[in-house]
Order: structure tokens, then sequence, then C-alpha cells
């Protein structure tokens, strides 16, 4: 993970605009909101993807693998900048440090969300990162709709509306499939395609997998909001249950929630199990995403 986390970091200090180069001011809160923090998950799956696609006796290209984990960070923080704003989750911690319309403005702010997502879709445009131009292709498709108004933007949309709501556990699924899990999947997708081709039920597999660890992800998050502090977290603890949001906690309550995390971590292990091998780093990453305390 730490290898993998310093060439990401290494590589988004290159692709992200110089603070030198005008509008300095966006490109300073553009690198402030990216670089120095986060747990990188969703580069590090698009690299244990990748390493998975390849198989045991073939090593994934790097350079291609660090573009698409570069893009689906953009698209994370970009979320991460635009929710934490007044309009939506009114948050002033992020990451351990002030939020990005804390440091610098509102305006600003949004603006950096606008010029992370345009620049992941630069990134994926501008390198080349499969042999067939039409899985390339593919990629800029999977990444477009898991951001838009049926993947990640649509659940935010659900997200909002449902604060004061009674959810059922199915409605809060769909709600998370879509805000947390959409990008998750297609860190895998994307992963997966950067390196061999992979026939359509070892894709679905793959799939199945990075389904059940974002939702996984999700069910943890609701957990350690309720468990961890704002020291240990680096964001604002408690701050669902104070504004009235449903979470896997408030529904399930906290043991329950907890088996539904490992539920879903023996789900993904037994996805994994039917690829055909060459799956460690996401079966550990599978681990990782319920066991971790932060």
């Amino acid at each position: 993970m730490g290898d993998v986390q310093a060439r990401v970091e290494a590589a988004l200090e290159r692709f992200l605009p110089s603070g030198k180069i005008a509008p300095q001011r966006l490109h300073d809160a553009m690198r402030y909101a990216v670089l120095g923090g986060g747990k990188r998950i969703r580069p590090l799956l698009v690299f244990a993807a990748g390493e998975a696609a390849a198989g045991e006796s073939v090593r994934a290209d790097p350079a291609r693998l660090e573009v698409a984990g570069c893009a689906v960070e953009c698209i994370h923080v970009y979320s991460l900048v635009h929710d934490d704003l007044p309009c939506m989750d009114n948050d002033v911690l992020r990451r351990g440090k002030p939020t990005c319309h804390v440091e610098f403005d509102e305006a600003t702010a949004l603006l950096v969300g606008d010029g992370l997502q345009a620049l992941a879709f630069q990134l994926l445009a501008e390198h080349r990162l499969a042999d067939d131009p039409a899985v390339q292709l593919e990629m800029l498709k999977i990444l477009a709709a898991a951001v838009g108004s049926r993947g990640m933007a649509g659940g935010q949309a659900i997200d909002l509306a449902s604060v004061g709501q009674a959810l059922t556990l199915p409605e809060l699924e769909h709600m998370h499939i879509h805000k947390t899990g959409a990008l998750i999947r297609a860190s895998v997708a994307l992963g997966a395609r950067c390196a061999n081709a992979l026939a359509p039920e070892q894709l679905a597999h793959l799939d199945h997998y990075a389904n059940c660890v974002g939702l996984a992800f999700q069910v943890v998050d609701d957990v350690l909001d309720q468990e961890s502090s704002t020291a240990t977290l680096g964001k604002t603890a408690g701050k669902d249950a104070a504004n009235n949001k449903p979470t896997y906690v408030s529904l399930l309550g906290l043991a329950r929630a907890k088996a539904l995390a490992e539920e879903l971590r023996k789900e993904a292990q037994a996805a994994l199990a039917e690829t055909g091998g060459g799956a460690r780093r996401l079966a550990e990453l599978a681990d990782f995403i319920v066991l971790r305390k932060f």
C-alpha cells in the first residue's frame, strides 16, 4: 500500500497544474485539496485490479495504472470538496485540515471540484491506457456513468433528499451503491481494463467484488462515524447523526452493521475466488476496508 500511495502521490503532484500557473489561487486550492492526505483507496483498487487482470506471470503497466488511479482520485476529491460545501454537508474539517471552502472560499471550492472533474477525463483521454482504442473509450464511459446522475451525483441527491427519512435497508443500499459504490466499482473496472483483456464472466466477478466492498466501505464509515473521534477520522465525527441522516448504524444498530460489513467482506472474497487467481491484493484491500479503524 505504501509503495502505491507514494507512486500515486508523486503522479498527482505531476498531473495537477502548478500553483505558479494562472489562475494561481484556483491551482493552489486544487493542490491543497488533493495532495498530502487520504488513504488513496480508489487508486489502490485500480492497481490491485490491474494486477489481478494481468495474471500471475505478467506485470501490469504501472504507468497506465498511475493515470487511471489519479483520475479516480481526482473525481473522489472533487466529490469531497463539493460535499463539504455549506449547501451540502457544511463541514469544516477534511483529512485532518480545514475544508477547501474554509481555507479558500466557497466559490473557489466550487471551481476546484469542477477543475478536478475535468482533469480526470483529460488524463483518461490523453494517455494510452489500453491497447485497443475501443477499450479506452469504454473506460471514459465507465467513469462518466459512475460520477453522473445515475452514479455518484445521483447518490448524493438521494442522500440530501433522505435527511430525516426512515429508509429501509434496500433503500439505503440503493443510495450508497450510487453515492459511494459507483466510483469504487469504476476504480476496479478501470484498473482491470488497463491490463490484459478479461473474459466477460471474469469482469462480472470483479464487478461483484467491487459492489460488495463499495457497500462495505460505507457500512464501516457509518460505524466509525459512531465509534471514532474527530482526531482519528480527520473529519467531524458524529456529523450524520447530528444532521439526522439515515445510516447503517441508525437503521441496524452497531452490532448488526458490523456483522453486515463482515458478510460483505466474505461475499467479496467469494467473488474473487471465481476470477481464477491473481487477486491477492484485491482480497487484502477487502480486509483493510472492513477492518480499518480510520
